[in-house]
């Protein structure tokens, strides 16, 4: 069996320029990057933006385990499927971070027959964006410590500034630092740190602004630390946005490549979902919808985290409504949730697949609170059972879930078309329930946790530390309390604790600390041990990629 980079290698891929032309982008629209890969000229996307919207259906999934979901390679085999049932479609996906490619988690680009191509360009270096979203942020971290340094007006206060540094790379001995040690020529001693890039503010902004005005503002509002009268310091006030804004000018302009099937992909920012907002940018996504009849995009991790923060920031501050929902699932991991070892999930075990059952309708029930209808994919493994398929879709036929098996993984589109007919069924009726956000805007921003919390994470309640809720009183004070929040948390459980599965009740989300994002427009809320910046496992990605004789790339997935 050829493993996914050799599939990728395999596929004849179309020039970008045909891909393009699918969708009417001209070729005096696209700056390309090779062959295979384009960004898309600020002017072009304005005017797709500007046109009528295609439909918008979200992937998602249960929570992931170390079975595994596909919840990717299900965007790109719906996307593919839509494409041959005759529907203008598209797709949207973040772009991967080096850090898990070289850690545990590996690229971001798919697998099998449903993947996005050149698959080691995407995982990689692919067109820069992450560099410059990096070189974006360190400017202001040396631009604060320079005016600092100079004791430039207005004056910031040195033990208090909140602006840390990053770097897209897996690497815990940067958490916690002292920097400026080796006397006054070399600037001055204080406590730093690192988070990883995808966690970043500027990655957020970048993910949400809506064009380069809008970025700009976004970045002079970015708040780094207090001034000496405990006032709010800003990028603005050390004149930071605007050549920051210029890292990210090209930077902000969407990527287009291909599916295997040649079906157009937006691929384009790249939040993680854990620790950050988890969705591809704005402008991606409302490019995409000018463009397409149909798009299909996917929100990191569980539903719990990448589609609650989808549906109440992203949609918030875009206006975006999904038409439709994906919830993805496998016989595996339900059955991992059900408390079988990973090393037996090749044993038929249905009492197991039906007591971790309780792990998708609970995340069925999430979803529904928002409004949109629901489709449960499986997406089939080849030790998954007949007897363990027909019970599963017994289970979702209890809950009133339509639920599709899918093979996109071996098959390809093909493979996802029955998915792809019931998301049709959707998309082409009425909208059946209005959607809703969790939370209104004017709830206190505790109210907004404690209402995550509750109603989507299942918990009895919400427990802060101190500090915590020192700052979110005075966030509220300062003017902020209208803003969503984003609660960075374990992605394996409903829970702050990793090994409780299923479904955890009864339970208390520990936030340790909050941080306000000004220009993102969101309060980040860190939950129990979760960290902004990974580390690697004992055994990381890294060790098995390298080059072959003939200088190919091996061992990345």
């Amino acid at each position: 069996m050829l493993d996914d980079i050799e599939i990728a290698r395999a596929a004849r891929l179309r020039p970008i320029g045909e891909v393009a032309g699918r969708l009417g982008i001209p070729e005096d629209a696209l700056i390309a990057y090779g062959r295979h890969i384009a960004k898309i000229e600020h002017a072009f996307v304005a005017e797709a933006r500007r046109r009528q919207r295609g439909k918008l259906v979200l992937v998602t999934a249960i929570s992931p385990t170390a079975a595994g979901e596909g919840k990717t390679t299900t965007t790109v085999g719906l996307g593919d499927a839509l494409s041959r049932l005759g529907r203008k479609a598209s797709i949207c996906l973040r772009e991967p971070s080096l850090g898990p490619c070289f850690g545990i988690k590996g690229g971001a680009a798919g697998g099998g027959h449903a993947q996005v191509v050149p698959m080691e360009a995407i995982n990689l270096h692919f067109t820069g964006d992450f560099h410059a979203i990096t070189s974006a942020h360190n400017l202001l971290s040396a631009l604060i410590d320079n005016h600092i340094y100079w004791g430039n007006e207005p004056k910031l206060d040195g033990r208090r500034m909140t602006w840390r540094r990053v770097l897209d790379m897996n690497d815990r001995m940067l958490r916690h630092q002292v920097n400026g040690l080796g006397g006054i020529a070399n600037g001055f001693a204080r406590e730093d740190g690192f988070d990883i890039t995808v966690a970043s503010e500027v990655m957020a902004i970048f993910c949400l602004a809506t064009d380069l005005a809008d970025l700009e503002a976004r970045l002079k509002r970015i708040v780094i630390g207090e001034l000496g009268n405990r006032s709010y310091a800003t990028a603005d006030m050390v004149n930071a946005a605007g050549a920051m804004a210029v890292l990210l000018k090209d930077a902000l302009q969407p990527n287009l490549v291909q599916t295997l099937e040649g079906t157009p992909a937006f691929v384009h920012g790249g939040p993680f979902a854990n620790i950050a907002h988890g969705c591809n940018s704005v402008i991606a996504t409302e490019t995409a919808l000018g463009l397409s009849d149909v798009v299909v995009t996917e929100a990191g991790f569980g539903a719990d985290l990448g589609a609650e923060k989808f549906l109440d920031i992203k949609c918030r501050k875009a206006g975006l409504r999904p038409d439709a929902v994906v919830l993805v699932a496998t016989v595996r991991a339900l059955k991992m949730h059900g408390g079988v070892a990973k090393e037996d999930l090749g044993v038929e075990n249905i009492p197991a697949l039906e007591a971790g059952f309780v792990n998708l309708a609970r995340h069925l029930d999430n979803l529904r609170k928002f409004g949109p209808d629901v489709v449960v994919a499986i997406n089939r493994f080849g030790s998954d059972t007949a007897a363990e398929i027909d019970r599963l879709r017994e289970l979702c036929a209890g809950v009133g879930a339509p639920a599709a098996l899918a093979t996109h993984f071996s098959d390809g589109g093909r493979g996802a078309e029955e998915l792809a007919r019931l998301v049709q069924e959707v998309l082409d009726a009425p909208r059946r329930r209005p959607f809703v956000f969790l939370y209104p805007d004017e709830a206190p921003l505790a109210m907004k946790i404690e209402t995550v919390a509750r109603e989507i994470y299942g918990a009895a309640g919400v427990e802060y530390d101190g500090r915590a809720a020192r700052k979110l009183v005075e966030y509220e004070e300062r003017g902020f309390g209208r803003l969503p929040v984003c609660i960075a948390k374990t992605q394996s459980s409903f829970s702050a604790d990793p090994r409780l599965l299923g479904v955890p009740t009864g339970h208390i989300l520990p936030v340790r600390d909050v941080r306000l994002a000004a220009g993102a427009e969101f309060v980040v809320v860190l939950s129990g041990s979760i960290m902004t910046m990974p580390g690697l496992p004992r055994v990381p990605a890294a060790n098995r990629i390298g080059l072959d004789g003939e200088g190919r790339i091996v061992g990345l997935s």
